[in-house]
């Protein structure tokens, strides 16, 4: 078990040294010196998230109203219980990053936690800003808080919800790492059902503001998951004690238990009724998601044969891909919004 000490906000003592710096348990100054980085990939993550600046209000959301009203029972009911669930995590996210802040005592990538939270308080402005704009007040709150009515709902989220309050009750390095692969899943698995789903509408014609908002989003997710995987790869080399065999074992039934919520969830809010998806093709997508999201941690396959990405679902990375320059008819502007190359999903 290792125990961990919360950061200083100021340390006079702290140690000025980059070769002695630590994810963990460091002596730090906290001071944000872009000319010496330990760890070197934080210059090319900061870069890319700045540059994926954007504003929701300047997605043009007219269509969407109209649109909406026009849903199927089925994607109506799937539309209103994926942003429910988005928009609660999504809270959450932002309010749990600096309790994992206090604890990591490399200053470079505090700073990067910060933006993943500025973002993630973004995407609930930009849920917000969609269900404002297609929705009645009252249908907005149902939708806000369906998880506090929807049992199948609420379960989903107390999986991650319970494991960040963990956290505030053990601050040790083993619910930390806990932690760490809670915020992993959501951004790189738990999300994934949703954002196929807003895609399907998109291939359907149906809802291309509110599937730009989305790509937009997943853009972000993208740079959230290779922050937290290179933040977790930093700990497999400095505190080897935390992926012993046993643990590395806790941490891929983890996964597991996410690809498994995140089919259980499809089924629920998509199976058979969505044109244009299938239980089949949501079920193969996640199991590769789950082999993809553990061998970039060095964890092995998890799932036999699905370690390629589904032909039937490629289409889901051609809309996730940001990089790709689309005129969008009713934005009337380039969709690649970012002034850089955006972060393709191969993590």
């Amino acid at each position: 078990m290792t125990d961990l000490k919360r950061k200083p906000l100021f340390n006079e003592h702290g140690d000025c040294d980059v070769i002695n710096r630590r994810m963990i348990n460091g002596n730090t100054t906290n001071l944000n010196d872009f000319n010496n980085m330990k760890y070197t990939w934080v210059s090319d993550w900061y870069r890319q998230a700045m540059n994926n600046f954007w504003i929701p209000e300047e997605i043009n959301l007219n269509q969407d109203v109209k649109d909406y009203r026009r849903l199927s029972q089925a994607e109506k009911n799937a539309y209103d219980k994926t942003l429910s669930f988005l928009i609660f995590l999504d809270s959450i996210q932002t309010a749990n990053l600096p309790n994992v802040g206090d604890y990591i005592t490399a200053n470079e990538v505090n700073l990067c936690l910060t933006i993943q939270a500025f973002q993630e308080a973004l995407h609930s402005q930009s849920y917000s800003y969609m269900l404002d704009s297609i929705c009645s007040s009252q249908e907005r709150n149902d939708i806000l808080y369906q998880w506090k009515n929807d049992a199948r709902l609420l379960e989903r989220n107390k999986f991650i919800g319970d494991l960040y309050n963990d956290f505030i009750t053990h601050h040790d390095g083993i619910h930390l790492m806990k932690t760490m692969m809670a915020n992993y899943i959501l951004e790189g698995i738990y999300f994934y059902s949703g954002f196929m789903f807003f895609y399907n509408l998109g291939r359907m014609g149906k809802m291309p503001g509110s599937v730009q908002e989305i790509r937009y989003i997943n853009r972000d997710e993208n740079t959230h998951l290779w922050l937290f995987r290179s933040m977790i790869l930093e700990l497999q080399k400095e505190e080897p004690q935390l992926f012993t065999p046993a643990l590395v074992e806790e941490y891929k039934d983890m996964l597991r238990y996410g690809v498994e919520e995140e089919i259980r969830w499809g089924s629920y809010v998509i199976g058979n009724d969505i044109e244009g998806l299938t239980m089949q093709m949501v079920r193969e997508y996640i199991y590769y998601l789950g082999n993809l999201r553990s061998t970039s941690l060095g964890f092995g396959t998890l799932y036999e044969g699905y370690e390629k990405e589904p032909a039937s679902m490629e289409w889901v990375s051609m809309y996730a891909n940001a990089n790709l320059i689309k005129t969008d008819f009713f934005e009337a502007r380039s969709s690649a919004y970012a002034k850089s190359s955006a972060l393709v999903d191969d993590l």
